[in-house]
């Protein structure tokens, strides 16, 4: 039987699971470009949050360590499949996958250029500009120098502009990244 300290627990963990899975959620798909992904990941984070709920819980910024957990794991998704894909092209070359439709939604451009990125660029881009996080913030979620935020960030959106061409305009980048993120139910800071 639980005490007084453990349902505590268990109710505030309850209520920051549900404030914060659908963006954690989002935040997942948009680092990793899996929609089926997405809610396995948060998922993950999660369980891994309840496991360390009283260091979480006493931390200044428990969503900022919730979404550093899930960088974490989907860096360590898209290096797994960056390695599979690897294996795979040794045994079975393919020709180069493109876009050849002219009408497809710059969202889908978006979510490509996006993956063409290394992961910590990705990661800024998508905290700083579909989260609307601050330098700080990132920073604390990557576990990265504020300094290191601010570069990433200027190189990953300067290469997705380069990449998406005249539709490349910052804001247009920033609105297909929220649209193609889905609605996380609103922000929650």
């Amino acid at each position: 039987m639980g005490t007084v300290v453990d349902d505590a627990a268990s109710v505030e963990f309850h209520a920051f699971f549900e404030r914060h899975y659908a963006e954690l959620s989002r935040l997942a798909h948009l680092l990793t470009g899996e929609a089926d992904a997405a809610d396995d990941l948060a998922a993950d984070a999660l369980l891994a949050l309840w496991h360390r709920w009283d260091r979480v819980r006493a931390a200044d910024r428990p969503v900022a360590y919730a979404r550093g957990v899930v960088a974490n794991l989907a860096r360590t998704r898209v290096r797994g499949a960056v390695r599979e894909r690897r294996r795979i092209a040794l045994f079975w070359p393919r020709g180069e996958e493109r876009t050849e439709n002219p009408d497809v939604a710059g969202v889908v451009d978006v979510q490509e250029a996006l993956r063409g990125l290394p992961f910590r660029k990705r990661a800024c881009v998508v905290l700083r500009h579909a989260f609307d996080l601050s330098e700080k913030d990132t920073a604390l979620a990557l576990g990265i120098s504020v300094g290191t935020v601010k570069s990433q960030t200027s190189k990953g959106m300067a290469e997705l502009q380069r990449r998406l061409g005249p539709q490349g305009d910052p804001r247009r980048v920033r609105a297909a990244m929220a649209a193609r993120g889905g609605e996380s139910g609103g922000r929650n800071r």
